[in-house]
């Protein structure tokens, strides 16, 4: 028959391991609620620890994430520590500690049981998979998004290639009445006047049908092998006396040996322009144009960034929208940067844009480099 030295060991014993279910009971309970943000649930798992250990009246608690720390009241550095790292993704982000704030005997780890060990161990594992979780949630929202995105432009460019054919042909004819009427013997000179802003009214529409083109990638790019450097050295030319009308200062930092991508000069040149272009206007008191080159991992990068007037966050998510513009009417055809994902999409590239009111806009254009294209192809 056991004695009561053993029995009440077991006792002892049988109440430490209910106390570890009960938190790790409670910790999933914490990461199964709905509606709690991730800095809320690890103040709970961290309320959660100090009943779990043989002596919560002196134990407290921290749970540390990316230098952010969650603690239980009162919690101090000092006193007998025992930690476990938080591995997320086989990275270590920070721990999880239970302190005693005064001493106790000696024990398996200090004043700590052995089975404490791999509660904390647990825990850890625990606050870590809950972190992962929660990023792989944002990733799949995030991937959602664009392509809802994607698939919203995708349906306006349908539509822009649709119109723009039916307004060609239309167009076309307008255009060759008025350079006919425009020869006509004995024309009043305010009628040839009138007909002149026909032309450039016409003309004007054109290029906008042709951006509407661009856009939808119904004009197929003319590709060869391309310096980026090169286009943008030629193309800021064009911007100089604007530029420095505007009281803009130019910050250009080429990168040398920079491999060629495969593209259309043209249009590169027409992403450069209308990049140049935004950037000017947002910056009407003067202010700072940056443009760079960079290389890196099989592919070309071009940032263009501003110190202008920046746009908020509802403004930012909506600048590759057709014909969505903040610009007065007459000022701008919200087709710019529409053309400008249009053209990078079609050369398989990437854009992406930083922005905040008051701070400027930078905006990054990547391209893969005409090597891994080829190798891509012939693989």
């Amino acid at each position: 028959m056991p004695s009561d030295h053993t029995s009440q060991a077991a006792e002892t014993a049988l109440h430490e391991r209910v106390k570890e279910l009960t938190c790790l009971y409670g910790i999933a309970q914490v990461a199964g609620a709905d509606g709690v943000s991730q800095e809320e649930t690890l103040q709970r798992i961290a309320d959660l620890l100090p009943a779990a250990w043989q002596y919560p009246e002196i134990a407290c608690a921290r749970i540390t994430l990316d230098g952010r720390s969650y603690c239980t009241e009162g919690f101090r550095e000092h006193g007998r520590r025992q930690a476990a790292d938080i591995l997320v993704n086989g990275s270590a982000r920070g721990t999880v500690e239970v302190v005693y704030a005064e001493e106790r005997p000696e024990l398996d780890e200090g004043p700590f049981l052995r089975e404490e060990r791999n509660l904390i161990n647990a825990v850890a594992r625990q606050v870590a998979l809950i972190i992962e979780r929660r990023q792989a949630e944002e990733e799949r929202l995030g991937l959602y998004d664009q392509l809802r995105h994607a698939d919203r432009l995708a349906t306006i460019g349908q539509l822009a290639a649709g119109v723009a054919h039916e307004l060609n042909e239309p167009l076309g004819n307008i255009l060759g009445f008025a350079q006919l009427a425009q020869k006509c013997p004995g024309l009043p000179e305010q009628a040839r006047r009138d007909i002149e802003k026909i032309e450039s009214a016409s003309l004007e529409a054109r290029q906008v049908i042709r951006d509407l083109l661009v856009f939808a990638r119904q004009m197929p790019p003319q590709k060869m092998r391309v310096n980026l450097n090169h286009v943008v050295q030629k193309g800021l030319v064009f911007f100089e006396r604007r530029r420095v009308g505007a009281g803009v200062e130019l910050v250009c930092s080429l990168s040398t040996d920079l491999p060629e991508i495969t593209a259309d000069p043209a249009q590169i040149n027409q992403v450069l322009v209308n990049l140049v272009v935004n950037a000017l206007q947002a910056m009407p008191q003067g202010g700072t144009l940056t443009v760079r080159t960079h290389a890196g991992a099989g592919e070309v990068s071009l940032m263009v960034e501003d110190t202008g007037i920046g746009m908020s966050p509802e403004v930012r998510e909506r600048v590759f929208v057709p014909f969505f513009t903040t610009k007065d009417v007459g000022q701008g055809t919200g087709l710019g940067l529409p053309v400008v994902h249009g053209i990078v999409a079609s050369h398989g590239g990437t854009i992406q844009v930083e922005s905040e009111v008051g701070r400027g806009t930078r905006f990054v254009v990547r391209f893969p480099a005409a090597e891994r294209q080829d190798a891509e192809r012939n693989g």
